[in-house]
């Protein structure tokens, strides 16, 4: 199926300054929000502590619910709207001097004093202590530190080095850009979105794969074209593939993030920005890559002449 007309020729090198610019300025700005913040916003697998969601079948605010918590004396407490339903809530504790084990509990049995015995329900109890988090964060970063130095390790035996060093780059900027939108909308990260940033680099990869071995096969088929067009016209040959491809896979996490409910809707949203800037620095980042590494290699080897 060609939803693009086969003669169709996009500049898409020409305009890949402007692309790098403008994905330049949203990383630095997202790198300036987390130092701003002191880091990104860590869910309770990364800060460690106690996480209860409580249902009321009366109406309260989070107002009353800190006013009721205040003689538990919980520090780090955060108290969060969660959901469809307008009387549930997140508890949050990072910080507790308390047996985790038992801080739920606690919580509780001041709830009812306030509220009532059978007035609240607690639908969900999570406790990480401070050392599990921290090494659940490292191993986190770890993995996809880890991930991606296999896609390099890969697209360089399945190609060139230098299709391996385009392919590292534009997953390195689709992660970054995936942190950026959850560090400028302050939405927490945790392993469920270490599983969305590893399927933004399986993803990612899988489409510049596609494009590298068109653009491979056309280096043999074009060889007295300058490297630009033969990119251009790889790019423009694989349009309606990626628009199809992409096309159909944003409308499954389109889908899972408007019915998939509250718990996947992170999860949704990470793979949503992710993908787009997958299709996005597959077609704007890696392909000039190789651009910038043959002009590279150019000067060097006039340099050493």
């Amino acid at each position: 199926m060609e939803l693009i007309r086969p003669n169709t020729n996009f500049d898409f090198v020409g305009r890949a300054k402007i692309a790098m610019a403008v994905s330049l300025v949203v990383i630095l700005l997202g790198i300036g929000s987390l130092i701003f913040k002191g880091g990104p916003s860590y869910g309770i697998d990364f800060a460690g502590g106690t996480l209860v969601q409580i249902r009321f079948t009366a109406d309260t605010s989070a107002a009353d619910l800190r006013s009721a918590l205040d003689s538990l004396d919980l520090r780090g407490l955060s108290i969060q709207q969660f959901g469809d339903h307008a009387n549930e809530y997140l508890v949050r504790v990072q910080e507790s001097d308390e047996n985790l084990s038992t801080l739920a509990s606690q919580i509780q049995s001041t709830l009812e004093k306030k509220y009532g015995a059978g007035k609240l329900e607690i639908r969900r109890t999570e406790m990480v202590g401070p050392q599990v988090g921290k090494d659940l964060r490292e191993k986190g970063v770890q993995a996809i530190i880890f991930s991606i130095i296999g896609m390099l390790i890969y697209v360089t035996f399945r190609f060139e080095f230098r299709f391996g060093i385009g392919a590292v780059i534009a997953l390195v900027h689709d992660v970054l850009v995936t942190l950026t939108a959850f560090t400028l909308l302050n939405l927490e990260i945790d392993l469920t979105i270490i599983a969305a940033f590893l399927t933004i680099v399986g993803y990612s990869v899988n489409d510049t794969v596609v494009i590298c071995d068109r653009i491979r096969e056309n280096m043999g088929k074009y060889h007295d074209l300058p490297l630009a067009q033969v990119i251009n016209r790889s790019l423009n040959e694989t349009l309606s593939r990626t628009i199809l491809t992409s096309g159909l896979t944003l409308l499954s996490v389109i889908s899972l993030l408007i019915f998939g409910g509250s718990v996947l809707q992170n999860f949704a949203f990470a793979l949503l920005v992710g993908m787009i800037a997958g299709v996005y620095s597959t077609v704007f980042i890696a392909s000039p890559v190789l651009i910038l590494w043959d002009n590279y290699r150019t000067s060097r080897k006039a340099a050493s002449a």
